[in-house]
């Protein structure tokens, strides 16, 4: 056990105190800081041995010590904390020699280090006066210099003691005054303000002790002589100083000397204050404060009259008003405690003046504000509000002057002048000067003013020069303060007040003071409705009041914006409820249960913002609110009443005010509840006289009203937008005015078509469901709409379209209310919603302006409704949607908050056509595949967003298609079974078991099980151990499918089902082996997964991975590459026989082409044995190539160009390329060349032999030669080449693409003949097929070697190749994902962004997800970085509805590349890991949470300060993992890293500090210790400054030793560890919080372990540090450590003397 005396021994606190001493002097202001900080914090608790430190240390002067100032400072703090039994004259007299040694050595004067020897001699004084005097008059008459100092001391130390000073007055006078007048300017402030403070301490002594005079007759001369010297000589000196400090002590003296001689210094001091008034801010405080005390002794003196008349005092009263207007002008541009100061002394003067002269002082303010002077009028103005509750008595009966001066200003502009009106406006109501008609003037000029607006204020602002620089922002907070106090706080104002304010509510020039307006009215009524029942009453004694029917009208239109300033919703509903009474009885019950639920709505402005619908929501609680009032209150006159109202209020709004909008509406719900047709008719005829349908707010409005009232009189409505349709553009003006120009009548028709369009959608939206039917098939089916068609305007067409879509909702509502009907002329509509959307097949979709995307987003909103009502899609009308709507996958990514919306309702729109079109599992299947065949250009597109938004409809669409498989679909969008959902009519086809399987349910075909197995099979060979197990998985997933489906008629699956079965589960015992053991042998586990594939595919599927074998053999990863070659030859040996010649051949072409590209002599010799394999099982007949041979030898050795008679090669090219059986065989034998394929001609007279000869001596020549080859066929192909260029057109233009990549990569490299030999190719191919816009594209960046410019070119080929030919993306998509098993980094860098942006569009079709997920995942251990962190982005952006049943592959893939050795893949893994946790499931990231938190860790302490904060911010995401069984280990990963965690949340990187605040936060929970939640959720974690983090550190520490005891030993030991960090600031973070927990722990064990550590660590880096931060911790750390109760024994220590000795000498 280690006691706290024993600890204290063992700590050199001494050695400690020095060390903080000489860091007085660092080079560092931190360190310097930091040590003040300390040593003053200790020096209460051995005050003598940090002065014995000090005076060590200063012996030597500043010239040994760099920092006097410092030491000065500190042995003040030091002497003041001196007990009086430890004072000793003679060592108090050694500190003070010391001092005045230093202040006298310099001729400098006022320097820091001066000051802090001042104050020491100061803190002396405070103990032993007399001592400190003595020293100092011992110096009064040294140099001029040591002269000032000691003038300066004097005075500090009366400022600091006046009470032991003022007695020693007389002596400091009879020394100062003999040398008083050889003081130089330059030091005759330093006197003044002496003179000022020794008077000030005289003073606070009279207070104290007003017996004890100290004012004799010898002070009394002195003071006399030294007031005459100021006056005369100092305050009319030249130096504006030395006249300020003068009038400044002149001001404190005053009140000394004798009456006599002050009114013989009046007629000159007055006229110097007040020209000092006329200064800057700081002087004029000073002026008037002086000013003040010389009015008070001149005035208020108890010994005679006044010594000055008001005639002579209007010259001070005219200086100082300007001083308020000057005051109120500066405060945005000095310091505001400063004027404010300068005002209150000015009014003090003021009150002065009028204690003694008050109807003077009336009456001259009251003609300075006749005067309307702005600065005068101001002043006085401020004065009178001040003066005014002072002088109530003396000014009583002045009050009618001042009511027609004040009403006399109501008309100034300027704004200072209208503040300061309002509020004098407020001060005379509270003193009851308000009464009558002036009074109700008065308060509708605060209500004026209350109203005032953004526009007002720009008004204002460029109208006038302002006094004072009052905002019109400023001034409407005033009056809306006045206003309130005047309703609450005065009592007589209330008769003013009521109803005069409901009057306020209606006029439109003070809607902006409705809100304050009725907050007013709501106090007023719950004040009265106290005492007082007549309300109602005194509004009918009125008849300038607003009836109950206007005042409702207003008020619930006004309840519009619910976040208008002052909560004006709140305050209106508030109101309602106090004035029920004056509406009809029955209302009030209703509103007292429904006002509550609409001010709960509105009651959180910032909870409203979040919901981007809130406005419409509002605005139907509000129409709804109006509708049930209505309903309840059931008087027909009171609401044709009310109708009346709403229509007068018309004029209160601006067509562009939404108001307005909702006026129409309130009228519309009204007019629904009348019966009365005629007036029905009246109402809507004056609602579009009155409505603005140019704007599309009020046109919305209007259409939303029309449709409430067809609720009741649809008939009315439609005869009148029928007379409106017939009659547009019909009057003579309109007539007239389309005569000259075609844009008015354009826009005309366009507003009028726009708002006819709405007015009809939402009449049938709101129109009973049992009536429609009949309504609508007339709208349709007689072409009305038609007419509607020719807008032009987007927002017009928008209208349109939303009026379509809301007759579609219609149908869709009548079918739910049980009165179902198909629409008529549906597809017409749908063509009309596509010609709306302004697209022409010519147009690109990427130049889309904003109202044009919100018109599509729209479009296809109302397409899905569409869709989604009978009758049932044909497919010409399918197309015909998709053709017009697909394309919106390429529009580029801005604006988002349009784009978004608008990808999501074509996703929408797509899920809709598959869920209402096909009867059975063929057809949906063949819809399935057609719609993601079309969606295919954009997955595989090389823009991100495209592939995002492809990937993500192909997601939605497999789900829905999944549900119909098993279960029908739900129209309302549910998952699973339901009661909604649609089965398959079996009424229709009759008994399911007359037709084949495969008619109701999908086939087995859609899988393409062959390409898929040769794409994955050879990764179960792959080097990296996960993707083995991953495509183990696949594979077994996709035989599962299929054999849960039926096999097409005729197919065989190589044996019985038992088998298939018996292979199957084989294939499934092997991945439990691989998860289970990932150390079995490789080749072993590759060898069972191939016996089971052959067992379970098709013939027709074994053909199809056969053909597919060549890309797999050509993989440059080895082991796959050998593994693709292992399979083929045990499909082929097992199987062949089962193939057909035309199967061979296919299969023989592209062995010899993996054959003829493979360039490795082992891998070559086993593709060769497979193809030896291939004749011993089957008959396949071989051909190769001789002219692709020869042409290669040509150009190798031969100059083409300059062949007499041209190249004889180019003849045979155009040859093959014209005739009609060879051009398409030769074509695709090009294709293959290009690709790293051959395929072969059926010629048996060449051998086997010879085409190994070729294709190893000529590889790379045929490449080049089929370039030469392609581009003489696109050139003389003639119509028969064209045809088949047309034919193989997808597999053409891959190739090509996929060698511009390559050849750009050997470009990069120093190569440019192939790139140029391309590129002639491409363009050949261009004007072959006559796409011209892709030929610009190739011409514009096609020789841009950069890596981003050629991958951009290929995706802006995409883009183009999938506007133009959309059949042709899926081919393409296949081709692309196989490029990713190239060999150069370059190409599969480029392959794997592409692919790693692809795979966002992905969800729509699953075959293709799985396919990139399985090459993504391949790759992830890719030997290029690059390749590695692309391959891994992609992985996590699988779209989120995908990204389930792939989490726990993709987390398996970033956990091993945490330990990758590359550290831009380590963060890129961090990266991805925390957006894959963002989704995760728990039984997705339990399995490895551990390991994914140790790895973490280790990534926590890397120099990239990206990886740190990622890193720290995946720790904390695990916290939503580490719960459950999982939960005690994963604290104790919470608690090993918790010490990092609070070290580095006060990191150099922002990021980090933010990356360790969430993770924190994320982990209080899990600790469960009730205060660290708290502390965790304080200002302090969140805040930036260094201070802030340190009380969070030491209330941190506090939880921690108090909750954690058990793990201090630990956490101590870690924090200890960092300081030796690399980064000073966790090196001082540190030291920080070991020092916190070693001062708050009680616990021996730990103080005994640590105490003496830290303590002589901190004394190291004090002295060895080189980072100032470092040594500026420890010197705080110092001062913990010292403080700390647990060490006492080091307070009595005392500096030895011998280190003193040295320490001095």
């Amino acid at each position: 056990m280690a006691s706290s005396s024993s600890l204290g021994s063992s700590i050199p606190a001494p050695e400690a105190v020095q060390v903080l001493v000489s860091s007085l002097a660092d080079e560092s202001p931190m360190v310097r800081e930091a040590s003040m900080a300390s040593l003053k914090d200790i020096s209460p608790l051995n005050p003598l041995l940090v002065l014995d430190c000090c005076s060590a240390v200063s012996r030597g002067g500043r010239r040994r010590f760099g920092n006097m100032a410092g030491v000065f400072q500190v042995m003040a703090f030091g002497v003041r904390a001196l007990d009086k039994n430890d004072i000793d004259a003679s060592y108090i007299g050694k500190l003070a020699k010391i001092a005045t040694a230093e202040i006298i050595s310099s001729k400098e004067l006022n320097a820091d280090w001066q000051r802090a020897a001042a104050s020491l001699l100061v803190a002396i004084g405070s103990h032993l006066p007399d001592l400190m005097m003595e020293e100092i008059f011992l110096h009064l008459s040294g140099p001029s210099s040591a002269l000032a100092a000691m003038i300066q001391i004097l005075a500090d130390f009366a400022s600091a003691d006046a009470l032991q000073f003022a007695p020693r007055l007389k002596g400091v006078l009879s020394r100062v005054l003999p040398i008083l007048g050889n003081v130089r300017d330059a030091q005759r402030p330093i006197f003044a303000n002496a003179f000022k403070c020794w008077c000030q301490a005289v003073w606070q002594y009279n207070v104290d002790f007003p017996s004890n005079s100290l004012i004799d007759g010898d002070v009394m001369s002195f003071l006399n002589s030294a007031f005459e010297l100021l006056l005369r000589v100092w305050a009319a000196s030249r130096d504006l100083k030395v006249r300020v400090s003068s009038v400044e002590a002149l001001g404190q003296m005053v009140g000394l000397i004798t009456r006599t001689q002050l009114k013989t210094a009046l007629p000159r001091l007055i006229p110097t204050i007040l020209e000092l008034c006329k200064k800057d801010q700081d002087i004029a405080l000073i002026a008037t404060s002086s000013l003040y005390n010389l009015l008070n002794v001149s005035l208020l003196s108890e010994t005679g009259p006044p010594l000055l008349e008001f005639e002579e005092l209007t010259v001070i009263l005219s200086t100082l008003l300007p001083v308020i207007c000057m005051d109120n002008d500066g405060k945005e541009h000095s310091d505001f405690s400063v004027g404010l100061k300068t005002y209150n002394e000015v009014q003090r003067c003021f009150l002065t003046v009028g204690s003694i002269y008050p109807e003077d002082l009336f009456s001259f303010l009251l003609n300075k504000c006749r005067l309307k002077e702005e600065p005068l009028t101001f002043g006085a103005l401020c004065v009178l509000k001040h003066l005014l509750p002072r002088s109530s008595e003396a000014w009583h009966n002045k009050r009618p002057l001042l009511v027609d001066a004040v009403k006399s200003l109501l008309d100034e502009q300027s704004l200072g002048i209208r503040k300061a009106l309002s509020e004098l406006i407020v001060v005379m109501a509270s003193h009851c000067y308000l009464v009558g008609p002036t009074a109700e003037l008065f308060v509708e000029y605060l209500v004026r003013h209350c109203a005032l607006s953004e526009q007002d204020r720009i008004d204002l602002e460029s109208s006038q020069a302002k006094v004072g620089l009052i905002c019109p922002t400023e001034l409407r907070a005033i009056c809306e303060k006045g206003l309130l106090l005047l309703t609450i706080t005065i009592p007589e104002m209330e008769h003013v007040l009521w109803p005069f304010l409901l009057k306020m509510i209606i006029p439109r020039a003070y809607t902006g003071a409705v809100a304050m307006v009725c907050r007013c009215i709501a106090e007023l009524c719950r004040h009265r409705s106290s005492y007082n029942n007549n309300m109602l009453d005194d509004c009918k004694d009125r008849t300038d009041i607003p009836n109950p029917e206007e005042l409702f009208a207003r008020l619930v239109v006004l309840l519009h914006n619910p976040l208008v300033r002052e909560q004006r919703a709140t305050q209106i509903l508030t109101v309602l409820c106090y004035l029920a009474p004056m509406f009809p009885r029955n209302i009030n019950l209703f509103w007292q249960d429904e006002i509550p639920k609409m001010k709960a709505y509105v009651s959180d402005p910032e909870d409203l913002k979040l919901d981007p619908s809130y406005q419409e929501t509002w605005d139907d609680m509000i129409i709804n609110f109006l509708a049930e009032s209505l309903d309840v209150i059931q008087d027909t006159d009171w609401v044709i009443s009310l109708g009346n109202a709403f229509t007068k209020q018309y004029a209160l709004y601006t067509p562009d005010d939404e108001h307005s909008a909702l006026l129409h509406r309130c009228l519309g719900i009204l007019l629904q509840k009348v019966n009365d047709r005629a007036y029905v008719r009246g109402k809507i005829d004056w609602m579009y006289k009155q409505a603005n349908i140019t704007i599309p707010t009020n046109r919305l409005g209007l259409a939303k009203a029309i449709g409430l009232v067809a609720a009741s009189h649809l008939d009315t409505v439609l005869d009148k937008l029928k007379n409106i349709l017939d009659n547009v553009g019909q009057s003579i003006f309109q007539r007239f005015l389309s005569l000259f120009s075609e844009s008015y009548r354009t826009e005309e028709s366009d507003d009028v078509h726009a708002a006819l369009a709405l007015m009809y959608g939402y009449a049938a939206r709101y129109a009973p469901s049992m009536v429609i039917e009949a309504r609508i098939d007339a709208l349709v089916g007689t072409n009305m709409l038609s007419k509607l068609l020719h807008v032009r305007h987007p927002t017009a067409k928008q209208a349109v379209i939303t009026a379509i879509d809301l007759l579609g909702r219609a149908v869709i509502n009548a079918a739910e209310n049980g009165a179902p009907f198909p629409l008529k002329r549906r597809d017409q509509l749908l063509d009309y919603i596509l010609t709306l959307m302004g697209r022409d097949e010519s147009d690109d979709f990427a130049d889309s302006s904003l109202e044009l995307l919100r018109t599509q987003a729209l479009a296809l909103n109302a397409c899905t409704t569409l869709v989604s009502v009978e009758p049932k899609l044909t497919i010409e009308t399918r197309n015909r949607v998709m053709k017009a709507t697909l394309g919106f996958f390429a529009l580029p990514n801005d604006p988002i908050e349009v784009i978004n919306p608008l990808i999501d309702n074509l996703i929408t729109l797509l899920c809709a056509i598959l869920l209402t079109s096909g009867e059975d599992g063929r057809s949906r299947a063949e819809q399935l595949l057609h719609i993601l065949r079309q969606i295919d250009q954009y997955v595989s597109s090389h823009v991100d967003y495209q592939r995002r938004r492809g990937c993500l409809a192909v997601y939605e669409m497999l789900v829905k298609f999944r549900m119909l498989c098993v279960s029908g679909y739900c129209a309302l969008g549910c998952r699973g079974s339901c009661t909604h959902s649609k089965q398959i009519d079996r009424t229709l086809h009759g008994n399911f078991s007359n037709l084949p399987s495969a008619f109701v349910s999908p086939s087995r075909e859609a899988l393409s099980l062959g390409d898929r197995v040769i794409m994955y099979l050879p990764r179960c060979a792959d080097t990296d151990s996960e993707v083995r197990k991953l495509s183990a998985q696949i594979l077994d997933q996709l035989f599962s499918i299929s054999l849960s489906l039926p096999k097409p008629l005729g197919s065989s699956v190589g044996g019985d089902i038992e088998l298939c079965y018996g292979a199957l589960s084989s294939l499934e015992d092997v991945i439990a082996i691989l998860r289970s053991d990932s150390s079995i042998d490789p080749s072993e586990v590759f060898n069972r997964i191939v016996a089971s594939v052959c067992i379970l595919l098709t013939k027709d599927e074994l053909v199809d991975t056969l053909h597919g074998c060549m890309p797999a053999i050509c993989n440059r990863i080895k082991q796959s590459a050998e593994g693709a070659i292992l399979a083929v030859i045990e499909f082929v040996t097992k199987r062949g026989a089962e193939l057909s010649e035309a199967n061979i051949s296919r299969i023989a072409q592209s062995l010899l082409s993996a054959a003829g590209h493979v360039t490795e002599k082992q891998l070559r010799l086993e593709v060769l044995g497979a193809i030896s394999s291939l004749s011993e099982n089957t008959n396949e007949k071989v051909v190769f190539n001789e002219v692709l041979t020869a042409a290669a030898r040509d150009i190798v050795t031969k100059d083409i160009s300059r062949l007499r008679g041209g190249w004889s090669m180019q003849d045979a090219f155009h040859a093959f390329s014209q005739h009609i059986v060879l051009s398409v065989l030769f074509l695709e034998h090009l294709i293959s060349v290009l690709n790293q394929t051959r395929v072969t001609k059926s010629d048996p007279g060449k051998g086997e032999n010879s085409i190994l000869h070729s294709e190893t001596q000529l590889a790379d020549e045929i490449l080049q030669a089929a370039i030469f080859a392609l581009t003489a066929f696109f050139r003389g192909g003639g119509k028969v080449g064209k045809r088949a260029v047309e034919q193989r057109y997808s597999s053409v233009l891959a190739a090509l693409i996929l060698q511009f990549g390559k050849c750009h990569g050997l470009a990069n490299s120093g190569q440019h003949e192939p790139l140029r030999a391309l590129l002639t190719a491409f363009q050949a191919f261009c004007e072959c097929v006559g796409d011209l816009e892709m030929g610009k594209i190739l011409a514009r960046d096609s020789e841009q070697n950069e890596k981003e410019k050629w991958i951009n070119l290929i995706g802006d080929l995409a883009g183009c190749i999938s506007m133009k030919r959309p059949k042709e993306v899926e081919n393409l998509c296949k081709i692309f994902t196989k490029s990713l098993n190239l060999q150069e980094n370059f190409q599969r860098e480029a392959a794997a962004a592409a692919l790693s942006e692809f795979v966002c569009y992905s969800s729509g079709f699953s075959s293709t997800l799985e396919e990139m997920v399985e090459v993504l995942c391949r790759h992830v251990s890719d030997e290029s970085p690059t390749v590695r962190c692309l391959c891994l982005r992609g992985l996590v952006k699988i779209p989120s509805v995908h990204i389930y049943q792939h989490t726990t592959q993709v987390l398996g893939v970033i956990l091993a590349l945490l330990d990758d050795l590359d550290e831009s893949v380590q963060l890129t893994a961090v990266s991805c890991l925390l957006m894959i946790l963002e989704t995760s499931p728990k039984d997705a990231v339990e399995p490895i949470l551990l390991n994914l938190s140790v790895r973490l860790r280790n990534l926590q302490i890397s120099m990239n300060v990206k990886m740190r904060a990622d890193a720290f911010a995946a720790f904390g995401a695990l916290s939503n993992y580490g719960i459950g069984v999982h939960k005690d280990a994963f604290l104790e990963q919470i608690h090993a890293t918790l010490p990092r965690l609070i070290l580095h949340l006060h990191d150099d990187d922002l990021a980090v500090r933010h990356a360790c605040r969430n993770t924190l936060k994320r982990f209080a929970p899990l600790m469960e210790i009730e205060g660290l939640l708290a502390l965790f959720d304080s200002h302090r974690i969140n805040s930036d400054h260094r201070s802030a983090y340190e009380d969070f550190v030491r209330n941190f520490t506090r939880q921690f030793v108090q909750h954690l005891s058990s793990r201090v030993d630990t956490f101590m030991a870690s924090t200890i560890q960092a300081l030796n960090a690399p980064w000073p600031i966790i090196q001082a973070n540190a030291i920080y919080v070991s020092s916190s927990i070693l001062s708050l722990s009680d616990d021996p064990n730990i103080l005994a372990l640590y105490h003496a550590q830290v303590f002589g660590m901190l004394v190291g880096k004090m002295s060895r540090s080189a980072d100032a931060v470092v040594r500026a911790r420890s010197s705080l750390a110092f001062s913990l450590l010292l403080k700390s109760t647990n060490l006492i024994s080091w307070r009595a220590a005392r500096l030895d003397q011998a280190d003193s000795a040295r320490k001095g000498s």
